[in-house]
Parts: C-alpha cells; structure tokens; sequence
C-alpha cells in the first residue's frame, strides 16, 4: 500500500510539473544528506545536536575568537568540498535542461545544486565557494584560503592583515539582500514550489511557500519528518528524497 501511495504521488507532481508555467524548487539540507553531509537539526544525529551553534557559528563568536570559529569551520568545510553531487541535485538540474524547472533557492552552502548542473541557483545562505576579509572586503577562492592561516589557526587577510571569515551567513547575520529579493519574486510568480529536504522552519526563507501560497501558487513538499506546510502541499512524499524524485522524472 505505502509503495503505491508513492507511486501515486510521484504520478500526481508529474502532472502539476507539466501543468505549472512557473515552478521553482526551494532545497534545504535534507536533500544534501545522501551525499554524506549530516544535516543541522534531526534528533540525535544533526550537526547541532554534538556542537552549539552560538559558539561557533554565530558571528559574534566568530568576531570574538576567530581561531576557535576556524577551529570548527575549517574541517567541515574541507569534508563539504570534497563531497559529489546525488541524484536528487541531478533530478533538478535534469528538470532545469527539461524546462520544467525555473531556478533553485537553495539553504545549502555546499554548491553541489551548482556541481550538478544545474544553472540558476540562488544560494540564500551564501557558499563555501570564496570567502572574504572583513576589513577590506577582499574576496578568496576558498581553495586559496588555507595559505592564509596563522599559527592561531586564524585566516589573516594576504591584503591587509584584516580577519577572514567565509561567504556563508552565520547566525546572527542577515540574508544577502539581492538573493533574498530575487528568491521572493520567483516565490510570488511561481505556479508550484518544490520543496525539498528542508524542514521549512529556519526564517526568513521558511516564509517563502507563504509567499507562494498567497499569490495562488500550490506547494509540493518532498522531505523526512513533519513541516509547517504539510496541509497546504498538494503533494507529500516523505521517503528517500532521491528515490522520490528519481520516481517523478520516471512519471514525467
């Protein structure tokens, strides 16, 4: 029974993927956990269950010990360059190149929509891909950043000697204004949101399928446990996110 209840509503977002003129996919860290990346915030095994946020991912303790910031950010940052692409970043970026798909607002920070294939990403929570002084606003490749580590195991700026943080938005912070403007007007225009692997609780972001909702829209919701939206999804599937999706594409 659950197996043809997916199979039916893999079926049933076929159909509105075909039907919508506007769709736009909202991805949180969900469907980035089949390509080893541990997400933040499941019970027991999130990222923010071993170590507390506010003492190493807020800017605050990264204006207050940079070193014990990079102590932290430098490892996983080195294991999240290192991960590939799954097949649920390839099912959107095969829906891109189909012309079913509009963009990608992603809360990832890992690039891997990018490494996919897929072209319009808007990355609303920044990206290991460069990293900044935060005095003169000097920009890095992140692969040049380990040259800039001192003996504290802080990232010194090569331009000024400033602090070097990177562009990824740490708690505390504000979103980038122009990728939040453009998320909220693919969210406003879009016909159906596709939601997956994301929780759907983290704002700003998290109030984008009430955008959607409000200007009309629908909402299809692929993700593992429970969210805000599930009575407005039009679809839920709540099993492998890359299973799911590979199921979409096959009903397409």
């Amino acid at each position: 029974m659950a197996g043809q209840v997916a199979t039916d509503q893999a079926e049933r977002l076929a159909e509105l993927l075909r039907e919508s003129r506007c769709t736009v996919a909202l991805t949180g860290a969900g469907i980035s956990v089949p390509s080893g990346i541990p997400d933040f915030r499941t019970p027991g095994e999130g990222v923010w269950e071993k170590v507390d946020p506010m003492e190493v991912a807020h800017i605050d303790a990264f204006r207050r010990d940079p070193a014990r910031f990079w102590g932290f950010y430098r490892e996983r940052l080195r294991l999240l360059g290192d991960v590939q692409p799954n097949g649920a970043h390839e099912a959107m970026a095969d829906l891109e190149r189909r012309g079913l798909l509009e963009a990608v607002i992603t809360q990832n920070i890992d690039t891997l929509h990018t490494k996919a294939g897929s072209e319009r990403v808007i990355e609303v929570h920044g990206s290991i891909r460069t990293a900044s002084c935060q005095s003169c606003g000097h920009q890095f490749p992140m692969e040049e950043v380990p040259a800039l580590f001192g003996e504290d195991g802080a990232a010194i700026c090569s331009e000024c000697g400033g602090p070097v943080k990177p562009d990824v938005v740490l708690f505390g912070e504000l979103l980038p204004a122009d990728a939040m403007a453009e998320a909220e007007a693919l969210a406003e225009r879009a016909d159906l949101m596709l939601c997956v692997g994301s929780s759907l609780e983290v704002f700003p972001v998290a109030g984008l399928p009430s955008v959607t909702l409000r200007s009309g829209g629908g909402l299809a919701v692929i993700t593992i446990g429970p969210t805000p939206f599930d009575a407005n999804a039009k679809v839920r599937m709540d099993g492998d996110v890359v299973a799911d999706l590979e199921a979409v594409l096959q009903a397409l």
